[in-house]
């Protein structure tokens, strides 16, 4: 096959990445090609291993080399405490602020009729089991406050509700720094209808 050719569809397959266009993607091979022996190639064989070796938690839907991520598999975790995500990605960033000692659970995406999202797509029952076996005393819902992460929050809510476990959000308003003058009506009605005793 033509060099030009597999180079552009390297470029194509980059350009799908997400945060990556078409021209980001060109300059990205570009530079990966020039660095062939110390970029190129070293990443080609961690995505060959990664792809190989990589899957979700039985448990909880994190990633892992095994079938038991490290967070479900830590007896230093505190247990009876589930969080809540839409995806792996939101996992992390919970870990990274290390404010967090429970055990996590991945829903996999949130409603959106828009998407072909619905009930059946997103790990609730693995989330009702989980809650009986693991003998879960609160769930905290930490999903993003945007109108899809809101509905599935209420979602799952109402189908946890027979459980009888304890059913926490995050806080919503003013973030640390935040200036009220660069807030949107929303953050500011959250922040405001949120608030507590000085």
């Amino acid at each position: 096959m033509d060099a030009t050719r597999d180079i552009e569809a390297l470029i194509g397959l980059m350009a799908r990445l997400p945060g990556l266009g078409p021209r980001s993607a060109r300059r990205a091979v570009l530079h990966l090609i020039k660095k062939r022996d110390t970029q190129l190639l070293p990443l080609a064989q961690l995505l060959a291993d990664v792809g190989r070796t990589v899957r979700a938690c039985l448990n909880c839907g994190n990633l892992s080399t095994g079938d038991i991520c490290a967070i479900c598999d830590s007896a230093k975790r505190q247990t009876g405490l589930i969080c809540v995500v839409e995806d792996v990605a939101d996992l992390w960033a919970m870990e990274r602020a290390k404010v967090f000692h429970g055990r996590y659970h991945v829903l996999g995406g949130t409603l959106s009729p828009l998407d072909d999202v619905g009930p059946d797509d997103l790990h609730i029952p693995k989330l009702r089991d989980r809650i009986a076996a693991e003998g879960v005393t609160e769930v905290i819902l930490a999903l993003n406050a945007t109108v899809e992460g809101q509905t599935t929050a209420h979602y799952v809510a109402q189908e946890l509700a027979p459980t009888g476990v304890a059913i926490s959000g995050l806080a919503q308003g003013v973030p640390i720094g935040g200036e009220l003058d660069y807030l949107d009506d929303g953050t500011l009605r959250a922040a405001l209808s949120a608030r507590k005793a000085f």
